[in-house]
């Protein structure tokens, strides 16, 4: 019995049967096998899970890249379009700045140019004032009886005086100062009396171009004293009329001395009067200068419109033509 079974068992071990897993192909995949045999591949889904792991850390380092990429390239945007307002801000003052440099330059040559103009007009202006005064002095050696210094460097224009038959000067000398301006002022006194002081002179005469450069105040004081020294407010025109109406006063003084004129003040009121009296004088001639200039023009107006009438009144009278008689009084009459 126990051989029989012995056998048996052989027989059946020896017996080949169909593989369960192959199904008799003979070749079978791993992942086939382990399926079959219901077994995972843990190594496989290990490797795969590395494998997946791997490919997500890949996909996070890229997003990070792309992230930080992303936040460099805003971070050096901001700092490119940061430095461009700057550059455009700097830029812009430096333009601001050039303009205010040109915009200097142009008004320093504007103001060299004018600097330039007054430095002409004041040559100008020295050249007339010389001018003025050398005509004074010139015109002044044609006055009889008279004699004039060459131009003072300083303290005053001239000294004038009176000359005797002989020739020589005679005292007081009258020291002169010529002013062309538009109107004198008190300052221009207060400097005629210092240099009157200072060349000791008893008389000083201020002398404007023109009647109305002198206030109403010297109109009024033409001859007053002042601080001891007589001065004498006149014009071009009127000095050597007042020099004759002044001519006994300096007389006296030569003889008398400066100190006769200081004895009789009152000697000043007289004199004022009259040559306050001599301008309305004068100021009338010239008014009725004027109104002869105007009545001499009237005149000539009308002789000429009177000897058109008379031409006109003169000429041949062209004789009167009869008209010719009317058609219809010529019917009737036939």
């Amino acid at each position: 019995m126990p051989s029989e079974r012995t056998a048996m068992h052989s027989s059946l071990m020896d017996e080949k049967i169909e593989c369960p897993l192959c199904s008799g192909e003979g070749k079978l995949k791993r992942t086939e096998i382990l399926d079959r045999l219901g077994v995972k591949d843990f190594a496989r889904v290990a490797q795969l899970s590395a494998e997946e792991a791997f490919r997500l850390l890949l996909e996070k380092h890229k997003d990070d890249q792309r992230n930080i990429s992303l936040h460099v390239e805003s971070e050096v945007q901001r700092v490119r379009l940061g430095l461009e307002d700057k550059l455009r801000f700097e830029q812009s003052q430096k333009e601001h700045l050039t303009r205010r440099v040109e915009d200097y330059f142009r008004e320093i040559s504007q103001l060299r140019e004018r600097n330039q103009q007054l430095e002409t007009e004041m040559a100008k202006a020295a050249r007339i004032g010389k001018r003025e005064e050398m005509d004074f002095a010139e015109e002044a050696r044609t006055w009889p009886g008279m004699c004039i210094s060459d131009k003072l460097g300083k303290n005053g224009d001239y000294l004038l005086s009176f000359r005797d038959a002989g020739g020589a000067q005679l005292e007081p000398r009258m020291l002169i100062d010529n002013k062309n301006k538009l109107i004198i002022a008190e300052a221009d006194l207060d400097k005629l009396i210092r240099d009157a002081k200072e060349r000791s002179t008893p008389v000083a005469i201020l002398v404007t171009r023109d009647e109305s450069q002198l206030r109403q105040l010297d109109r009024e004081l033409r001859w007053t004293q002042r601080e001891g020294v007589w001065v004498l407010r006149t014009t071009r025109q009127w000095l050597p009329r007042d020099l004759e109406v002044l001519r006994p006063l300096f007389e006296r003084m030569h003889i008398e001395g400066s100190g006769f004129l200081s004895k009789n003040v009152a000697l000043a009121t007289d004199v004022r009067r009259s040559l306050s009296d001599l301008d309305a004088i004068e100021s009338e001639l010239k008014k009725a200068s004027k109104a002869i200039l105007s009545v001499s023009a009237l005149v000539v107006k009308h002789r000429a419109q009177i000897q058109a009438l008379c031409d006109q009144a003169s000429a041949p009278k062209v004789p009167h033509k009869p008209e010719p008689a009317h058609g219809g009084q010529k019917g009737l009459a036939g």
